[in-house]
């Protein structure tokens, strides 16, 4: 990785940013940075602003730990910058980022690789908002943006289209709604960990997610050991036609009437969450890992030209 001779390598985690999912970012930053200097890292943590080149200019770090979530720090638009700057960063390089972070390509990519979709279309919002664009029941959602920002779910009693909120932006995803159980899967490097079950009351959205007691993980899965191997295959593949690198998570739907059938690729997100209750650490705890080594591992694993 190029470290330079000093006592301990500098890793300047990066935080916060500008994105919808900016406080989940400044939390996942904290609990790394914590979790680093456990590890005998210097670490400097910087909330990723207008002024991020010059500040990590001044900062000269051997690695960034990338922790921001979202647009610009999941998208490809941070890891430009770090390449630009020669300064090695974990997670997924330019490419990765933002190819998975645009869920129709990324839908693409997994067709192309025989992994199982839904069907989808992009829309202008005005469109969506007019008529039905398919049978319902079906989802709105931005094609950019992570965790579950602005989620619309179109019930097949739904009167009429849905009316969505100012946060959506001009072009959306509809998407065919996959019943069942949501289940995740960690990929950390070439090693898929395990299955997790997120059970919630209701939608899984953005407060159930990040709210304490909003949902519960079930870790690993209570499944049908065809189903736990098939999820654990389904991520790993998925990480490597996106060409992801580090830690990636792999979310699925699964609809246990139709068996493996009834098992479904929703996303893979390439910039987890990161507090010691997020579902990518608690998998890695899971497989014996602790926090603190996990993020070393992250940080060891950190490049250029990713």
């Amino acid at each position: 990785m190029g470290m330079s001779s000093r006592a301990a390598p500098r890793i300047c985690v990066l935080k916060g940013g500008l994105s919808a999912e900016r406080e989940v970012s400044l939390s996942s930053g904290h609990e790394c940075a914590k979790a680093l200097r456990v590890a005998g890292y210097e670490v400097i943590e910087l909330d990723a602003r207008g002024d991020v080149v010059q500040r990590l200019v001044e900062i000269a770090p051997d690695v960034v730990f990338n922790a921001l979530h979202g647009r610009f720090g999941e998208d490809g638009c941070i890891q430009g910058i770090l390449e630009w700057l020669r300064i090695p960063y974990t997670h997924s390089g330019v490419l990765a980022s933002a190819l998975a972070m645009d869920k129709e390509r990324s839908k693409a990519a997994f067709v192309a690789a025989g992994l199982p979709v839904v069907p989808s279309l992009i829309a202008a919002r005005e469109a969506a908002m007019a008529a039905h664009l398919m049978a319902p029941p079906y989802v709105v959602k931005p094609n950019n943006e992570g965790s579950s920002v602005g989620v619309y779910l179109v019930h097949e009693a739904a009167n009429g289209p849905p009316q969505l909120g100012p946060e959506m932006p001009a072009q959306v995803m509809v998407e065919a709604y996959a019943p069942g159980r949501e289940l995740t899967t960690t990929v950390m490097g070439d090693r898929a960990l395990t299955v997790t079950d997120i059970i919630t009351e209701g939608w899984y959205d953005y407060d159930a997610k990040y709210r304490p007691g909003g949902s519960r993980h079930v870790v690993p899965a209570g499944i049908p050991v065809q189903i736990h191997e098939a999820c654990l295959d389904y991520a790993l593949r998925a990480h490597r036609v996106l060409g992801c690198r580090g830690v990636s998570r792999t979310d699925f739907r699964w609809d246990q009437a139709r068996g493996l059938d009834g098992l479904i690729l929703l996303e893979t997100n390439t910039q987890p969450g990161m507090t010691p209750t997020s579902l990518s650490p608690e998998q890695a705890a899971q497989c014996g890992i602790s926090f603190s080594d996990f993020c070393r591992w992250i940080v060891e694993d950190a490049s250029c030209d990713r």
